[in-house]
């Protein structure tokens, strides 16, 4: 116990270490927020996976699995990996080539002013969730590795504050060079520990079989309207929730060009879709080494059965390849969701405000907005009861319902203008909240319902100010 927590000590040392280093990089308001868009193929790939590769993967997305099988974890990898494949063929080549800071520029230019700021709201609320869910994640492992000596809302705010502080000074350069070490980190750790656990489940195949004579396995949803629409729900939230989002936007522009950014947002969320079910066959192994154990957690807290076989089932060696693996996951995934609602939270709706900052003083309106952002969502996560994978599930419902449908027909839709993209916003948002409220488990999905809204919004408010300009003239 002694040894492995001085190596996560010396990890987290050796980790923020590089992080500060990466900050000598950072020169101005760019270079803090898109890395001066020269990232090339490898380092833009980490990122993409390491970013993604957060908390939810190793510990939400493995206990949910446990508890739901396939089925339950629809959102992530399944939607989560296909929404950075398709970034990567229809978003990354057309956002790169408008040379733009953040995903709120790309509302103001397409829509004006108030579409930008109602956009750039959406996009720091749902981060929220997110943050929030890799800051619980880092109470709860140095919890763990402590014996309990750490408790959890200690951990999460030295884990917090220790992220603050290369994302602080280094920005996306920062994050980007830390990514890339923590993807090789993640790799090896999640292969060798899978390996380990193998070995004492008698082969992977046993394991496999085990599921699957459980129903673990079934993917699709019952042949019933009601379970048809929630799985379809679920799918998509994230899907295609998550791309109008910062942190993806960043990944993209930070690229050394518009075909780097492209490949390698496909390329790491092929990758990601791959590595996540390393966590889930390790959680399910446990039913099989330690079946009392998981008995007793399922219900209490099944994000503890991963971490609990570690500590109690595999040699020292495995625990610090696991525990390295994942906090590298967390630090990468936390780094990456810090920095992102901050910069275009500055870059959209501060800098309205304060129209004559020099880039100098930009950049330093940035780094206190990443200040106060983490606070508040370290404050968020200590006083959240939720569970990591619906926090970060629930956390891009906002997204999904407002700011998804004005993204993809701004690109797509040439008839797309300001009118439509407000009465978008406005009835996505109007139709989730209400049936959120009202009936929150009925026949239809809220989201689902706000994102059918949020479509028929943009494609009325669009058309109706031409329909009705054609009519006076021919009146005329």
């Amino acid at each position: 116990m002694n040894a492995l927590i001085w190596f996560v000590i010396l990890y987290w040392v050796v980790s923020v270490g590089i992080g500060l280093y990466a900050a000598r990089y950072v020169g101005n308001s760019k270079d803090y927020a898109v890395a001066g868009r020269s990232l090339p193929m490898y380092v833009v790939t980490a990122t993409v996976f390491a970013t993604w590769f957060g908390s939810e993967t190793v510990l939400g997305i493995s206990s949910t699995f446990v508890k739901e099988g396939l089925r339950g974890v629809i959102a992530d990898p399944f939607g989560s990996s296909l929404c950075l494949i398709l970034v990567g063929l229809f978003f990354a080549k057309p956002l790169y080539r408008m040379n733009l800071l953040t995903i709120g520029d790309y509302y103001r230019n397409r829509y004006g002013r108030a579409v930008e700021v109602l956009m750039t709201l959406c996009i720091v609320v749902s981060y929220l969730g997110w943050v929030a869910a890799q800051i619980k994640a880092l109470g709860l492992v140095f919890n763990v590795v402590s014996g309990g000596a750490i408790a959890m809302e200690t951990g999460m705010i030295i884990g917090a504050a220790s992220v603050l502080l290369y994302t602080l000074l280094g920005g996306m350069w920062s994050v980007a060079i830390t990514d890339f070490l923590q993807m090789i980190i993640i790799v090896i750790g999640m292969i060798y520990i899978g390996w380990e656990v193998s070995g004492m489940t008698g082969g992977a195949g046993q394991v496999i079989a085990h599921a699957a004579d459980t129903g673990r396995l079934q993917l699709l949803p019952a042949a019933q309207p009601r379970e048809v629409l929630w799985f379809f729900a679920a799918w998509i939230t994230m899907m295609l929730g998550s791309i109008p989002q910062q942190d993806v936007f960043q990944r993209v522009s930070s690229s050394k060009n518009e075909r780097i950014a492209g490949n390698a947002s496909v390329l790491g969320g092929v990758l990601y879709f791959c590595f996540a079910f390393i966590p889930m066959f390790l959680a399910y192994s446990a039913t099989l080494i330690d079946p009392k154990m998981v008995e007793g957690l399922i219900d209490k807290d099944p994000q503890l059965i991963l971490p609990t076989l570690i500590m109690t089932k595999v040699p020292l060696i495995a625990q610090v390849m696991f525990f390295g693996a994942l906090l590298s996951a967390i630090k990468s995934c936390a780094s990456a969701t810090l920095l992102a609602p901050s910069v275009t939270f500055t870059e959209n709706i501060l800098k309205g405000l304060l129209p004559r900052q020099s880039d100098r003083q930009f950049l330093l309106t940035m780094r206190i907005v990443v200040l106060i952002f983490t606070g508040i969502v370290t404050v968020f996560a200590m006083n959240t009861g939720s569970s990591i994978y619906k926090m970060v599930e629930n956390a891009y419902k906002v997204t999904l319902v407002a700011a998804f449908v004005p993204l993809a027909f701004g690109l797509y839709w040439k008839s797309a203008n300001r009118q439509g993209a407000l009465a978008s916003i406005l009835l996505g948002l109007a139709s989730w909240v209400t049936l959120e409220v009202v009936a929150p488990e009925g026949f239809w999905p809220p989201q689902l319902v706000g994102v059918l809204a949020s479509m028929a919004g943009m494609v009325v408010g669009s058309l109706l100010p031409q329909v009705s300009r054609r009519m006076a003239a021919a009146e005329q």
